[in-house]
C-alpha cells in the first residue's frame, strides 16, 4: 500500500523469540542469545504466489461490496487458495499472502491481544489466523501475513500494556518517550531499540506469527522509503530486530519489505531481508486493479538502478503482477504482456493480485508460460537496459551459458519498430533467435532483430550468438585530447575505467570527444559508460550534425558504472562526438565511450 490509501492501514511483520541480557532503568530483561544475523536462508529464487491487496484496494464492481478493503475475509482467502492450488501451483506459484486488514473490522477498528499484538478480526477471520495457515498448508502451499513497522498507536494502551514473556516491560518501555510516529502513514510509534523491551516486543510478535505457522511476512511502511525520510522514519533497526526475532523462532520465514525503499540503504535491506519493494503500489485505487499510466509504466524507469542488488537471498520486488483478469486488470493485451515481460526479466517475485477463480484464457497463458517463468527463476542475472530509456527500449542479460535474454519494448502511445542490435549485446554477425512467449524458433538473424510493436507492446527472445565478439576502440572522457566547455570538468572516479570521469554537465556544459577515427562511414552503435544516481538526459551529436536527446537510466548511485548503446552517424576518418547538457537539468557523468570497428 501507499500513503494515499493507508490512513490507518497496517503493515507486515515477522516473528521473534529474542531475549537480551540488558537492563533499562528499573526494567530487567531476561538473558538471551540474540546475535546479529544476516538475511534468513530463504529466497534462493524470486518467490511466486498470490496477494490479496489488489482486489482489496480496487473499486471494481463486486469486489468490495461491504465498503473499502472489505474483500479480505477468510472465505475469500480460502477461494483463492483453492484456485492457486488447482491452476498455478504446478507452475511454481506457492505463496498465499494475506495483506493489511486481517486484524481490523469493517470500520477499520483494530483488535489486539492483551500483549498489544495484532489479533484476527472475528468477522473477517472467524477461524483465526492459525486455522487459515493450516488450510493453506494442507494444499501444499506457503502462508504469508502482513504487519506495519513500529508499535501501532492503538496498541499503546496508555503505555500500560504488558509485553509478552518480558517481565517488567510495557508498551511505554518500547517506544521513544515523546511518542514520535513512524512508517509511511504515521500510524505507529517509533520503537527505541536502545531500550531492551523494544526487541522483546518484536520477539513477541514474531513468535506469535511463527506459532500460527506463517512462512512469509511483509513488513510495510518501512523507511527510509514509503514516502518518508528523517530519523523518525528510519526503520533499519526495526528490520534488523525482525531479522533477529525470526532467527530466534527457529522457523524459516521470508521477510519482505515495503514500499519504495531507499536505494541508499540497499545494503541494509540485503543484509536483513529477502526482498524489498522498489516502487510505489502498482494498484490504481480505481475501478480496475491497475492502469498503465498510474504506475505500471513507472517500473521501466525505476528498476534499472536496483538491478545489481538482486540475487539469491534477496530480490527487487516490483509489486503485484495483475495480468490475468482481462477487463478487471484495466490493461490492453499488449500492456499485460509487457508488464509480465518486465517482471520476468527483472527477476521480480511473480505474485498476482488477480481473482484466480476467473482467470481469462489469455491471462492464464501469461501466468503459466514456462519459458517466461524460467527467465525469472533461472540462475542468471536480471536484465537491464542496453539502450537509453527512450520510448523504444531494449533490455538484455547475458546468461552463464552465453545466451542472451533480450526484451524489446515500445513504451510509446503509438505503434513503432524496435531494434535490438547485436553489437549492443556484445557480439556481431549471426545469432539464433527464439520467441519465448510463442514458444517458437525464429531462425537465424544477421546483426539485429527488428520488430514492429503496438503501443506499450513487447517481445521476449533468447538470442544465441554464432558470430564474433564485438571489437571496439575505447576513448576516455577525461582524455586531454577532448574538449570540455561550460561547467564540465574532470573528477576522480574509482569505479571508472581510467580512474576519472567527466562530470558537471549542466546549464549547457559539454564534453566533446575529439579525433574519433573510423575507416568507413555509417551509423555506429557507440557504447557509453556512465554514472548517474538518477535518470538524466543528454543531447548527443557527431560533428556538425543534429543532436539527438537520449535519457540514460539510473545506475542506482554515484559509484556504479553502467553502459547503454546509442546510434551515432560517423564519416570515414576523424570525427567528434559531443555530449551536451543543453536545458535546465544535469546530464549523466561520462566515463568513456567504446566505438565499434565497423558500422552496424
Amino acid at each position: 500500500m501507499r500513503s494515499s490509501s493507508y490512513s490507518a492501514l497496517p503493515a507486515r511483520a515477522l516473528r521473534a523469540a529474542v531475549v537480551l541480557a540488558l537492563t533499562a532503568g528499573a526494567v530487567t530483561v531476561a538473558p538471551a542469545a540474540h546475535a546479529e544475523t544476516t538475511a534468513p536462508a530463504t529466497a534462493a529464487k524470486p518467490w511466486m504466489g498470490w496477494s490479496s491487496w489488489s482486489m482489496q484496494s480496487s473499486r471494481y464492481p463486486g469486489l468490495n461490496p461491504d465498503g473499502d478493503y472489505s474483500y479480505l475475509t477468510e472465505t475469500n482467502v480460502t477461494k483463492q487458495t483453492d484456485a492457486l492450488a488447482a491452476k498455478l501451483k504446478k507452475y511454481g506459484y506457492e505463496y498465499v499472502n494475506i495483506d493489511a486488514g486481517w486484524w481490523r473490522d469493517s470500520t477499520w477498528k483494530p483488535g489486539y491481544d492483551r500483549y498489544g499484538r495484532q489479533k484476527a478480526d472475528p468477522e473477517r477471520f472467524p477461524g483465526g489466523m492459525k486455522a487459515v495457515a493450516d488450510r493453506i498448508h494442507a494444499k501444499g502451499l506457503e502462508a504469508g501475513i502482513y504487519l506495519p513497522a513500529g508499535l501501532e498507536k492503538e496498541a499503546y494502551g496508555d503505555g500500560k500494556t504488558p509485553v509478552h514473556d518480558a517481565d517488567g516491560c510495557t508498551t511505554a518501555d518500547v517506544v521513544y518517550p515523546d511518542l514520535r510516529t513512524t512508517n509511511g502513514w504515521d500510524s505507529s510509534y517509533q520503537l527505541d531499540f536502545s531500550r531492551p523491551c523494544a526487541q522483546r516486543y518484536i520477539d513477541s510478535q514474531a513468535q506469535s506469527i511463527a506459532d500460527w505457522g506463517y512462512d512469509f511476512l511483509k513488513l510495510d511502511g518501512v523507511g527510509p522509503g514509503s514516502g518518508k525520510s528523517g530519523d523518525q522514519y528510519d526503520n533499519v533497526a526495526d528490520v534488523a530486530a525482525w531479522n533477529r526475532a525470526i532467527a530466534a523462532t527457529g522457523r524459516p520465514v521470508h521477510l519482505e519489505l515495503s514500499w519504495s525503499l531507499d536505494i541508499g540503504h540497499a545494503d541494509d535491506w540485503k543484509k536483513y531481508a529477502n526482498g524489498w519493494r522498489i516502487d510505489t503500489d502498482v494498484e490504481c485505487y480505481c475501478n480496475t486493479l491497475v492502469s498503465w499510466e498510474n504506475s505500471v509504466d513507472d517500473r521501466w524507469d525505476d528498476a534499472p538502478g536496483w538491478t545489481r542488488h538482486a540475487g539469491p537471498g534477496g530480490w527487487n520486488d516490483l509489486d503485484s503482477l495483475d495480468v490475468g483478469n482481462g477487463a478487471m486488470d484495466g490493461l490492453t493485451k499488449a500492456e499485460r504482456q509487457s508488464y509480465a515481460t518486465l517482471w520476468a526479466i527483472a527477476k521480480s517475485p511473480l505474485y498476482t493480485g488477480d481473482d484466480l477463480t476467473r482467470l481469462d484464457d489469455y491471462g492464464l497463458k501469461l501466468l503459466t508460460n514456462r519459458e517466461v517463468i524460467a527467465v525469472d527463476q533461472a540462475d542468471a542475472p536480471p536484465a537491464r537496459p542496453v539502450t537509453p530509456s527512450d520510448p523504444q527500449q531494449v533490455w538484455a542479460a547475458k546468461n552463464p551459458d552465453g545466451i542472451r535474454t533480450v526484451a524489446l519494448f515500445n513504451l510509446a502511445d503509438a505503434p513503432a519498430a524496435v531494434t535490438a542490435d547485436f553489437s549492443s549485446l556484445g557480439f556481431t554477425g549471426k545469432a539464433a533467435v527464439r520467441d519465448l512467449w510463442n514458444h517458437e524458433d525464429l531462425g537465424t538473424y544477421q546483426n539485429k532483430i527488428t520488430e514492429a510493436l503496438p503501443a506499450h507492446g513487447s517481445r521476449l527472445f533468447t538470442v544465441t550468438p554464432h558470430g564474433a565478439a564485438l571489437t571496439t576502440t575505447a576513448y576516455e572522457a577525461e582524455s586531454t585530447a577532448n574538449t570540455l566547455t561550460g561547467n564540465a570538468s574532470v573528477a576522480d572516479c574509482s569505479a571508472c575505467s581510467g580512474g576519472k570521469k567527466a562530470g558537471n554537465l549542466y546549464l549547457g556544459g559539454k564534453l566533446r570527444f575529439d579525433d574519433i577515427v573510423v575507416d568507413r562511414p555509417g551509423t555506429y552503435l557507440v557504447r557509453v559508460a556512465y554514472i548517474s544516481g538518477d535518470a538524466r538526459s543528454v543531447d548527443i551529436s557527431a560533428g556538425s550534425g543534429a543532436a539527438t536527446r537520449h535519457r540514460f537510466p539510473s545506475t542506482g548511485d554515484w559509484g556504479t558504472v553502467e553502459t547503454v548503446s546509442v546510434p551515432v552517424t560517423l564519416k570515414a576518418g576523424a570525427n567528434t562526438i559531443t555530449f551536451d547538457s543543453s536545458g535546465p537539468g544535469y546530464a549523466p557523468d561520462i566515463d568513456r565511450i567504446d566505438v565499434p570497428r565497423s558500422p552496424r
